[in-house]
């Protein structure tokens, strides 16, 4: 399968019914990371699940495979560690915003669109982490 490089993000998520509509639910972090704007309108793609799950022989795995959350990656850093970065954008409170792989977060403080900095993790979340510049350019 091939994944355009506009994905934003990627999770998982049931579709429920509420009235006479479908609802997709957003992780609240994909959200708060930034890559998600909810003023703005997206394109979705669903995809259907991997044929393991529908090897499924009876109903009671089926029903605990569909309420039991995903396991969630790994964060791809980590505290302590230095990264080269590229700054590709501007947080809403006016830090740098670098990505690294699967399209995680780091959030510089005091960096610039465009610049090239070689920072150091201070904090790893999740969904972000923060990094504190250790070398203007590179």
């Amino acid at each position: 399968m091939e994944i355009s490089d506009k994905l934003l993000c990627l999770f998982s998520t049931d579709v429920s019914v509420e009235d006479d509509r479908y609802v997709i639910e957003v992780p609240r972090q994909e959200v708060e990371t930034g890559d998600i704007d909810p003023d703005e309108v997206y394109r979705v793609a669903l995809i259907s699940r991997e044929s393991a799950d529908s090897d499924v022989s009876t109903s009671s795995s089926t029903t605990s495979r569909r309420t039991s959350a995903p396991s969630e990656p790994q964060p791809p850093v980590e505290v302590g560690e230095t990264r080269y970065v590229e700054i590709e954008d501007i947080g809403k409170q006016g830090d740098g915003i670098a990505r690294v792989e699967r399209g995680y977060v780091i959030i510089v403080p005091g960096a610039e669109v465009g610049e090239r900095v070689k920072i150091e993790v201070s904090e790893v979340k999740s969904n972000f982490a923060v990094g504190e510049i250790i070398e203007e350019t590179f």
